[in-house]
Protein backbone atom coordinates (compact mmCIF):
# COMPACT_ATOMS: atom_id res chain seq x y z
CA UNK A 1 0.00 0.00 0.00
CA UNK A 2 0.52 3.71 -0.87
CA UNK A 3 0.04 6.40 1.47
CA UNK A 4 0.34 9.48 1.49
CA UNK A 5 -0.53 11.81 4.43
CA UNK A 6 -1.21 15.59 4.80
CA UNK A 7 -0.35 16.72 8.16
CA UNK A 8 0.62 20.02 10.02
CA UNK A 9 3.99 18.44 11.15
CA UNK A 10 5.72 15.19 11.64
CA UNK A 11 8.78 16.94 12.55
CA UNK A 12 7.80 19.61 14.68
CA UNK A 13 5.81 18.74 18.13
CA UNK A 14 6.16 21.96 19.68
CA UNK A 15 2.35 22.97 20.62
CA UNK A 16 1.51 19.85 18.13
CA UNK A 17 0.54 16.52 19.95
CA UNK A 18 -0.39 14.62 16.78
CA UNK A 19 2.97 14.30 15.80
CA UNK A 20 2.81 11.73 18.33
CA UNK A 21 0.85 9.79 16.72
CA UNK A 22 1.62 10.72 13.21
CA UNK A 23 4.86 9.21 13.93
CA UNK A 24 3.90 6.27 15.70
CA UNK A 25 1.64 5.51 12.95
CA UNK A 26 4.13 5.87 10.36
CA UNK A 27 6.56 3.83 11.91
CA UNK A 28 4.07 1.10 12.23
CA UNK A 29 2.88 0.98 8.29
CA UNK A 30 6.88 1.35 7.39
CA UNK A 31 7.28 -1.56 9.73
CA UNK A 32 4.73 -3.73 7.61
CA UNK A 33 6.22 -3.22 4.36
CA UNK A 34 3.75 -0.05 3.46
CA UNK A 35 5.33 2.91 1.43
CA UNK A 36 4.60 6.51 3.57
CA UNK A 37 4.95 9.75 2.55
CA UNK A 38 4.23 12.53 4.99
CA UNK A 39 3.50 16.12 3.77
CA UNK A 40 3.57 18.91 5.94
CA UNK A 41 3.19 23.10 4.85
CA UNK A 42 6.89 24.83 4.57
CA UNK A 43 5.11 27.38 6.59
CA UNK A 44 3.42 25.49 9.60
CA UNK A 45 3.42 27.28 13.20
CA UNK A 46 4.59 24.37 14.89
CA UNK A 47 7.54 24.20 12.78
CA UNK A 48 8.29 28.13 12.67
CA UNK A 49 7.80 28.11 16.71
CA UNK A 50 10.23 25.12 16.53
CA UNK A 51 13.08 27.20 14.66
CA UNK A 52 12.61 30.48 16.40
CA UNK A 53 12.58 29.37 19.81
CA UNK A 54 15.62 26.19 19.23
CA UNK A 55 17.02 26.62 15.67
CA UNK A 56 17.92 24.05 13.48
CA UNK A 57 19.45 21.85 16.28
CA UNK A 58 16.43 20.85 17.09
CA UNK A 59 15.15 19.69 13.22
CA UNK A 60 18.92 17.57 13.57
CA UNK A 61 18.04 16.58 16.82
CA UNK A 62 14.53 14.59 15.35
CA UNK A 63 16.38 13.53 12.14
CA UNK A 64 19.03 11.90 14.17
CA UNK A 65 16.65 10.45 16.42
CA UNK A 66 14.10 9.25 13.78
CA UNK A 67 15.87 8.55 10.79
CA UNK A 68 13.65 6.68 8.33
CA UNK A 69 10.75 9.81 9.34
CA UNK A 70 10.62 12.42 6.79
CA UNK A 71 8.37 14.59 4.99
CA UNK A 72 8.06 16.52 2.15
CA UNK A 73 7.60 20.59 2.16
CA UNK A 74 5.32 22.26 0.60
CA UNK A 75 3.35 25.30 -0.49
CA UNK A 76 -0.45 25.89 -1.57
CA UNK A 77 0.87 27.59 -4.72
CA UNK A 78 3.59 25.04 -5.93
CA UNK A 79 1.72 22.14 -4.58
CA UNK A 80 1.62 19.51 -7.77
CA UNK A 81 -1.54 16.82 -6.58
CA UNK A 82 -1.27 15.53 -9.61
CA UNK A 83 2.68 14.85 -9.22
CA UNK A 84 2.04 13.89 -5.30
CA UNK A 85 -0.83 11.39 -5.45
CA UNK A 86 -0.26 9.50 -8.66
CA UNK A 87 0.55 6.47 -7.35
CA UNK A 88 -1.57 6.73 -4.12
CA UNK A 89 -3.69 4.24 -2.33
CA UNK A 90 -4.98 5.55 0.43
CA UNK A 91 -4.79 9.77 1.48
CA UNK A 92 -5.21 11.39 4.94
CA UNK A 93 -5.64 14.88 5.38
CA UNK A 94 -5.74 16.15 8.77
CA UNK A 95 -8.19 18.73 10.57
CA UNK A 96 -5.34 21.69 10.90
CA UNK A 97 -5.02 21.82 6.94
CA UNK A 98 -5.78 25.04 5.22
CA UNK A 99 -9.20 24.69 3.91
CA UNK A 100 -7.92 25.72 0.15
CA UNK A 101 -5.87 22.58 0.68
CA UNK A 102 -8.94 20.07 1.61
CA UNK A 103 -10.81 21.33 -1.05
CA UNK A 104 -8.00 20.92 -3.70
CA UNK A 105 -7.56 17.43 -2.56
CA UNK A 106 -11.30 16.71 -2.77
CA UNK A 107 -11.63 17.91 -5.97
CA UNK A 108 -8.68 15.51 -7.18
CA UNK A 109 -10.41 12.61 -5.99
CA UNK A 110 -13.75 13.50 -7.54
CA UNK A 111 -11.55 13.39 -10.77
CA UNK A 112 -10.06 9.97 -9.49
CA UNK A 113 -11.27 7.29 -8.13
CA UNK A 114 -7.96 5.30 -7.92
CA UNK A 115 -7.44 5.74 -4.14
CA UNK A 116 -9.69 6.31 -0.33
CA UNK A 117 -9.82 9.61 0.70
CA UNK A 118 -9.68 10.28 4.73
CA UNK A 119 -10.29 13.60 6.80
CA UNK A 120 -8.71 12.87 10.15
CA UNK A 121 -9.83 14.97 12.89
CA UNK A 122 -8.06 15.31 16.18
CA UNK A 123 -9.29 18.19 17.74
CA UNK A 124 -11.79 20.45 20.03
CA UNK A 125 -12.69 22.82 17.36
CA UNK A 126 -16.17 20.93 16.14
CA UNK A 127 -17.33 22.23 19.56
CA UNK A 128 -14.42 25.48 19.92
CA UNK A 129 -15.00 26.53 16.01
CA UNK A 130 -17.58 25.05 14.47
CA UNK A 131 -18.07 27.76 11.91
CA UNK A 132 -14.48 26.99 10.88
CA UNK A 133 -15.07 23.39 10.66
CA UNK A 134 -18.21 23.46 8.23
CA UNK A 135 -16.04 25.21 5.79
CA UNK A 136 -14.04 21.76 5.39
CA UNK A 137 -15.53 20.75 2.24
CA UNK A 138 -15.66 16.95 2.33
CA UNK A 139 -17.83 16.29 -0.19
CA UNK A 140 -15.78 13.86 -2.27
CA UNK A 141 -14.16 12.41 0.78
CA UNK A 142 -14.75 9.09 1.22
CA UNK A 143 -14.72 9.18 4.82
CA UNK A 144 -13.81 10.70 7.78
CA UNK A 145 -11.67 9.43 11.06
CA UNK A 146 -12.23 11.03 14.68
CA UNK A 147 -10.80 10.09 17.64
CA UNK A 148 -13.94 9.75 19.68
CA UNK A 149 -17.24 8.57 19.39
CA UNK A 150 -18.77 11.68 20.18
CA UNK A 151 -16.65 13.71 17.48
CA UNK A 152 -18.00 11.29 15.48
CA UNK A 153 -21.71 11.90 16.36
CA UNK A 154 -20.94 15.77 15.57
CA UNK A 155 -19.41 15.23 12.33
CA UNK A 156 -22.83 12.78 11.45
CA UNK A 157 -25.24 15.09 12.96
CA UNK A 158 -24.21 18.41 11.13
CA UNK A 159 -23.67 16.03 7.96
CA UNK A 160 -20.04 17.71 7.38
CA UNK A 161 -19.14 13.91 6.28
CA UNK A 162 -21.08 11.34 5.05
CA UNK A 163 -18.89 7.82 6.49
CA UNK A 164 -16.96 8.68 9.68
CA UNK A 165 -15.25 6.04 11.79
CA UNK A 166 -13.99 6.41 15.29
CA UNK A 167 -10.20 6.23 15.61
CA UNK A 168 -8.89 7.22 18.73
CA UNK A 169 -5.27 7.76 19.60
CA UNK A 170 -2.79 5.69 20.43
CA UNK A 171 1.07 5.36 22.13
CA UNK A 172 3.58 4.69 20.23
CA UNK A 173 5.40 2.43 21.92
CA UNK A 174 8.58 2.27 20.50
CA UNK A 175 8.95 5.45 21.90
CA UNK A 176 6.73 5.22 25.15
CA UNK A 177 7.87 2.89 26.82
CA UNK A 178 8.85 1.79 30.98
CA UNK A 179 12.73 3.36 31.69
CA UNK A 180 14.92 2.26 34.24
CA UNK A 181 16.31 5.97 36.07
CA UNK A 182 19.00 5.17 39.00
CA UNK A 183 17.46 7.55 40.89
CA UNK A 184 13.56 9.64 41.45
CA UNK A 185 14.25 13.18 41.35
CA UNK A 186 10.96 14.17 41.48
CA UNK A 187 7.92 13.80 42.97
CA UNK A 188 5.50 14.87 39.98
CA UNK A 189 5.64 15.22 36.71
CA UNK A 190 3.47 17.16 34.16
CA UNK A 191 3.68 17.73 30.74
CA UNK A 192 1.67 19.66 28.83
CA UNK A 193 1.04 22.86 27.87
CA UNK A 194 -0.31 25.89 29.11
CA UNK A 195 -2.59 27.19 25.69
CA UNK A 196 -5.32 29.46 25.61
CA UNK A 197 -6.65 30.06 29.02
CA UNK A 198 -9.03 26.57 28.41
CA UNK A 199 -7.49 25.19 31.65
CA UNK A 200 -6.09 27.82 33.62
CA UNK A 201 -8.07 27.28 36.81
CA UNK A 202 -8.03 23.37 36.45
CA UNK A 203 -3.90 23.83 36.14
CA UNK A 204 -4.37 25.62 39.52
CA UNK A 205 -6.82 23.64 41.16
CA UNK A 206 -5.04 20.33 40.18
CA UNK A 207 -1.48 20.37 40.01
CA UNK A 208 0.12 24.20 41.33
CA UNK A 209 -1.87 24.49 44.67
CA UNK A 210 -1.56 20.67 45.66
CA UNK A 211 2.18 20.56 45.02
CA UNK A 212 2.46 23.63 46.52
CA UNK A 213 0.47 22.74 49.89
CA UNK A 214 1.82 19.06 50.09
CA UNK A 215 5.75 20.69 49.69
CA UNK A 216 5.92 18.66 47.01
CA UNK A 217 8.91 18.57 44.65
CA UNK A 218 7.56 19.25 40.86
CA UNK A 219 8.48 19.39 37.24
CA UNK A 220 6.54 21.10 34.56
CA UNK A 221 7.53 21.01 30.70
CA UNK A 222 5.28 22.70 27.67
CA UNK A 223 5.56 25.56 25.73
CA UNK A 224 2.94 28.97 25.08
CA UNK A 225 3.26 29.58 29.20
CA UNK A 226 2.75 33.13 30.02
CA UNK A 227 4.95 35.01 32.21
CA UNK A 228 2.21 35.53 35.07
CA UNK A 229 1.82 31.24 35.23
CA UNK A 230 5.82 30.58 34.59
CA UNK A 231 5.45 32.83 37.93
CA UNK A 232 2.90 30.57 39.43
CA UNK A 233 4.88 27.66 39.17
CA UNK A 234 7.75 29.56 41.02
CA UNK A 235 5.78 30.97 43.80
CA UNK A 236 4.78 26.97 44.31
CA UNK A 237 8.48 25.38 43.92
CA UNK A 238 7.76 23.86 41.00
CA UNK A 239 10.50 24.04 38.48
CA UNK A 240 9.77 25.52 34.84
CA UNK A 241 11.66 22.99 31.60
CA UNK A 242 10.16 24.69 28.63
CA UNK A 243 9.52 22.40 25.87
CA UNK A 244 10.48 18.92 25.91
CA UNK A 245 10.77 16.65 22.49
CA UNK A 246 8.44 14.17 23.00
CA UNK A 247 10.87 11.20 22.73
CA UNK A 248 12.65 12.53 25.76
CA UNK A 249 9.46 12.19 27.86
CA UNK A 250 9.85 8.57 29.08
CA UNK A 251 13.46 9.70 30.51
CA UNK A 252 11.09 12.78 32.30
CA UNK A 253 8.63 10.21 33.31
CA UNK A 254 11.20 7.53 34.56
CA UNK A 255 12.88 10.22 37.14
CA UNK A 256 9.56 11.44 38.79
CA UNK A 257 7.35 8.96 41.05
CA UNK A 258 3.77 10.40 39.98
CA UNK A 259 2.19 12.17 37.18
CA UNK A 260 -0.88 13.91 36.85
CA UNK A 261 -3.27 14.46 33.82
CA UNK A 262 -5.34 17.84 33.49
CA UNK A 263 -7.63 17.70 30.32
CA UNK A 264 -8.46 20.84 28.70
CA UNK A 265 -12.39 22.27 29.47
CA UNK A 266 -13.93 21.06 26.23
CA UNK A 267 -12.41 17.30 26.62
CA UNK A 268 -13.66 17.35 29.92
CA UNK A 269 -17.32 18.75 29.46
CA UNK A 270 -18.26 18.55 25.49
CA UNK A 271 -16.54 16.08 24.50
CA UNK A 272 -16.84 13.24 26.80
CA UNK A 273 -15.02 9.84 25.80
CA UNK A 274 -11.84 11.65 24.23
CA UNK A 275 -8.93 11.69 26.95
CA UNK A 276 -6.09 12.98 24.21
CA UNK A 277 -2.98 11.67 23.73
CA UNK A 278 -1.32 12.32 27.12
CA UNK A 279 -2.59 9.15 29.14
CA UNK A 280 -1.43 6.82 26.49
CA UNK A 281 1.54 7.65 26.98
CA UNK A 282 1.94 8.43 30.42
CA UNK A 283 0.27 4.84 31.37
CA UNK A 284 2.77 3.19 28.39
CA UNK A 285 5.72 4.12 30.24
CA UNK A 286 4.38 2.62 33.61
CA UNK A 287 4.08 6.00 35.93
CA UNK A 288 1.37 6.27 37.87
CA UNK A 289 -1.13 8.67 36.95
CA UNK A 290 -3.53 10.71 38.61
CA UNK A 291 -6.32 12.69 36.50
CA UNK A 292 -8.95 15.27 36.64
CA UNK A 293 -11.51 14.29 35.56
CA UNK A 294 -13.42 13.34 32.43
CA UNK A 295 -15.70 11.11 31.56
CA UNK A 296 -14.20 7.55 30.61
CA UNK A 297 -17.92 6.85 28.75
CA UNK A 298 -16.15 4.17 25.74
CA UNK A 299 -14.37 2.10 28.38
CA UNK A 300 -11.10 3.32 27.10
CA UNK A 301 -9.71 2.54 30.39
CA UNK A 302 -10.47 1.28 33.90
CA UNK A 303 -10.27 4.12 36.39
CA UNK A 304 -9.34 3.53 39.76
CA UNK A 305 -7.03 0.97 38.34
CA UNK A 306 -5.38 2.11 35.63
CA UNK A 307 -5.49 5.50 37.10
CA UNK A 308 -7.23 7.32 39.93
CA UNK A 309 -9.26 10.21 39.30
CA UNK A 310 -9.39 13.16 41.61
CA UNK A 311 -12.60 15.35 41.19
CA UNK A 312 -11.37 18.00 43.20
CA UNK A 313 -8.22 19.31 44.29
CA UNK A 314 -8.70 18.22 48.01
CA UNK A 315 -9.16 14.54 46.32
CA UNK A 316 -5.88 15.11 44.03
CA UNK A 317 -4.50 16.09 47.22
CA UNK A 318 -5.62 12.83 49.10
CA UNK A 319 -4.43 11.38 45.62
CA UNK A 320 -0.77 12.13 45.51
CA UNK A 321 -0.48 12.03 49.06
CA UNK A 322 -1.41 8.33 48.99
CA UNK A 323 0.72 7.36 45.99
CA UNK A 324 3.81 9.60 47.37
CA UNK A 325 3.51 7.07 50.67
CA UNK A 326 2.63 3.39 49.25
CA UNK A 327 4.80 2.10 47.14
CA UNK A 328 2.42 -0.83 46.32
CA UNK A 329 -0.08 1.11 45.42
CA UNK A 330 1.87 3.01 43.06
CA UNK A 331 3.16 -0.29 41.27
CA UNK A 332 -0.25 -0.96 40.70
CA UNK A 333 -1.58 1.72 38.92
CA UNK A 334 1.35 1.27 36.92
CA UNK A 335 1.58 -1.93 36.05
CA UNK A 336 -2.55 -2.11 35.11
CA UNK A 337 -2.18 1.04 33.24
CA UNK A 338 0.73 -0.33 31.16
CA UNK A 339 -1.00 -3.39 30.94
CA UNK A 340 -3.83 -2.04 29.13
CA UNK A 341 -2.11 0.30 27.08
CA UNK A 342 -0.10 -2.70 25.35
CA UNK A 343 -3.51 -4.44 25.32
CA UNK A 344 -5.77 -2.43 23.41
CA UNK A 345 -4.32 1.05 22.39
CA UNK A 346 -1.01 0.96 21.02
CA UNK A 347 -0.21 2.74 17.29
CA UNK A 348 0.19 -0.97 16.40
CA UNK A 349 -3.47 -1.34 17.25
CA UNK A 350 -4.60 1.87 15.60
CA UNK A 351 -2.63 0.76 12.13
CA UNK A 352 -5.10 -2.74 12.45
CA UNK A 353 -7.96 -0.43 12.90
CA UNK A 354 -6.80 1.75 10.13
CA UNK A 355 -6.11 -1.02 7.33
CA UNK A 356 -9.61 -2.62 8.14
CA UNK A 357 -11.14 0.50 7.65
CA UNK A 358 -9.16 0.69 4.24
CA UNK A 359 -10.04 -2.64 3.52
CA UNK A 360 -13.62 -1.30 2.76
CA UNK A 361 -12.29 0.07 0.08
CA UNK A 362 -9.58 -1.65 -1.26
CA UNK A 363 -9.64 -3.94 -3.91
CA UNK A 364 -9.06 -7.62 -3.05
CA UNK A 365 -5.61 -7.79 -3.87
CA UNK A 366 -4.72 -4.47 -1.86
CA UNK A 367 -6.62 -5.78 1.20
CA UNK A 368 -4.41 -9.19 1.32
CA UNK A 369 -1.44 -6.78 1.41
CA UNK A 370 -2.41 -4.38 3.87
CA UNK A 371 -3.36 -7.17 6.31
CA UNK A 372 0.13 -8.86 6.18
Amino acid sequence: MRAKLFYHSLISDWNHGNAHFLRGIVAELQARGHDVEVFEPADGWSRENLLAEHGEAAIHAFESRFPNLKSTSYTLDTLDLNRALDDADLVMVHEWSDHELVRRIGEHRRLNSGYTLFFHDTHHRSITDPDSMARYDLSAYDGMLAYGKVLRRIYLDRRWARRVWTWHEAADTRVFRPMQSNEKDTDVVWIGNWGDDERTAELFEYLIEPVRDLKLKARVYGVRYPKKAIQALADAGIEYGGWLPNYEVPAAFSRARVTVHIPRRPYATALPGIPTIRPFEALACGIPLISAPWNDVEHLFEPGKDFLVAHNGSEMRQHLRAVLDDRQLAQQLADHGLKTVLARHTCAHRVDELLSIFGEFAPTNELQFANV
